[in-house]
């Protein structure tokens, strides 16, 4: 009996890992597709990977929209064709023991350069979708005094309105 117990654990456990290993993978196809309808203007595929109650955070500090706003603020960029084009250069993937969550983060070359992804996946009866995202342009250390330099005019007038 006591032989049997250990090789029920394995199996178990590996049964575990592959099942998460087949999640990340459905992640990453979704996720790749995701940025792909971007770059070839599919507004729909686009959205419908999304959850209704979906949040997009953009880069700009006054960017943060639930997915209708976030939809009358693509719309134009998707109708005209002049849309933007991420490229995973590296991915993590990270899934909840129960399977119905996932959360990961991003390095992607963009037309800002390399900028950062991260966000919550929910798995539903459609797969899984889009919960929450957050893109962020990154900023080498040593040139960070002359980035907050740029851009304190105009985050200092943010921060005040926050201060009220």
């Amino acid at each position: 009996m006591n032989s049997i117990t250990p090789l029920l654990f394995f199996i178990t456990v590996s049964i575990f890992a592959q099942s998460k290993d087949q999640e990340t993978q459905k992640i990453n196809l979704l996720m790749n597709t995701w940025h792909k309808d971007a770059a070839a203007a599919r507004l729909d595929n686009y959205l419908n990977s999304m959850t209704d109650d979906a949040v997009y955070i953009g880069t700009d500090a006054t960017e943060y929209w639930n997915k209708k706003q976030f939809e009358a603020f693509a719309k134009p960029y998707f109708d005209s064709k002049k849309t933007w084009s991420f490229r995973p250069l590296e991915r993590h993937v990270y899934v909840s023991n129960d399977h119905k969550t996932a959360w990961f983060d991003e390095l992607l070359s963009t037309q800002m350069k390399i900028c950062r992804g991260s966000g919550v996946l929910v798995y539903s009866k459609n797969g899984w979708k889009i919960k929450h995202y957050v893109l962020s342009m990154t900023v080498p250390n040593d040139k960070s005094n002359e980035v907050i330099k740029i851009k304190t005019d105009i985050e200092d007038k943010i921060i005040s309105g926050f201060n009220k």
